[in-house]
């Protein structure tokens, strides 16, 4: 069976365009491949300055991807920082690449710019080394991947390439894969943009544990045009065909279809807010009974940890034997 490995960073509330976009087809694909779901919290030590932070939002983020869907009986859910071989290999992975791949990574480039006045940590730089741990530690066949991401699974490839050129035959090569199509999530204040939880304004941002009243506003103040027509044209409408995205993804049918229901925008916004509520009330349920009940929540992470760990510390042993490091042979 296919391995397929996915992540997530800890570092903020899960968001609509998450769920719509990715989760919903992890939850969809666990059942047709052999799936790994990563909570990289150790990645998200990068933009981590506070502590107790990184914790509790790595404990909230496991809450909901359960409560999503993944089935800990299925889906292998793991904590990156309970997984030692990811530091391990991670610095064999620092010693296989070059100063030069590196310093080429566009996120690298893009996010250093941005903090240019501000500390820049070094795990921004060697972040693609580890992030190659990641990968191939679980043989991973596919890693689903998007466009601004296809680079981090280049250099993975050639750094295991590299690795087994040099030390023989260990790793799996992984290939970047194009995700099942999930919704397309805008910002419902720039529609132009996707959701995303790194902006400085979140009124245009539906997160999963927002409550009913708290959607009914942001779907009521969503940005659409002057014009009253009902059409699903991202070009030319973005507001209104974001809003029928959103609703179309929420009731399983599509947005051209959820278009010929509607002649009023007002109609459209508030149809929209009660599909979002009515599809996340089920979720919000089963997050708050998993964090009322940390002892079987814990319980199912260490559950997803133990046969991440089986797999990553048979992977690393392999790697050592290759290397020859002494006692390994």
């Amino acid at each position: 069976m296919t391995r397929v490995l996915s992540c997530i960073q800890p570092t903020g509330e899960v968001h609509l365009g998450n769920y719509l976009g990715a989760l919903r087809n992890w939850v969809i694909g666990q059942d047709k491949a052999d799936v790994f779901h990563g909570i990289v919290d150790l990645h998200a030590l990068t933009v981590t300055e506070k502590p107790g932070v990184l914790g509790a939002n790595t404990l909230q983020l496991a809450a909901m991807l359960f409560a999503v869907g993944l089935d800990p009986d299925i889906a292998t859910v793991f904590v990156q920082s309970h997984i030692v071989e990811h530091s391990q290999l991670g610095w064999i992975m620092e010693c296989t690449v070059s100063f030069g791949e590196l310093s080429r990574m566009t996120q690298f480039k893009d996010k250093s710019a941005k903090r240019e006045a501000e500390f820049v940590s070094a795990g921004l730089f060697t972040y693609p080394a580890l992030q190659a741990a990641d990968i191939v530690l679980y043989d991973a066949n596919e890693v689903p991947v998007g466009d601004d991401q296809r680079q981090h699974i280049e250099i993975t490839r050639d750094i295991a390439i590299r690795f087994n050129h040099r030390f023989g035959e260990t790793f799996v090569i992984p290939k970047a894969v194009t995700p099942a199509s999930g919704a397309r999530v805008m910002d419902l204040q720039n529609p132009t943009a996707k959701m995303s939880k790194s902006g400085d304004d979140d009124s245009g941002v539906i997160y999963l544990l927002d409550t009913p009243a708290a959607i009914e506003k942001k779907f009521k103040r969503a940005v659409t045009d002057s014009d009253s027509e009902v059409v699903f044209d991202r070009e030319r409408k973005p507001g209104i065909s974001n809003l029928l995205e959103i609703l179309a993804a929420s009731t399983n049918t599509t947005p051209q279809k959820a278009a010929e229901s509607y002649t009023r925008y007002g109609d459209l916004k508030s149809a929209s807010a009660q599909a979002v509520i009515a599809m996340l009330s089920p979720i919000q349920a089963k997050y708050d009974e998993l964090l009322r009940d940390k002892a079987e929540l814990m319980r199912l992470i260490h559950k997803g940890n133990d046969r991440a760990r089986a797999v990553a510390s048979a992977t690393l042993e392999r790697a050592h034997k290759s290397i020859g490091f002494l006692g390994c042979n």
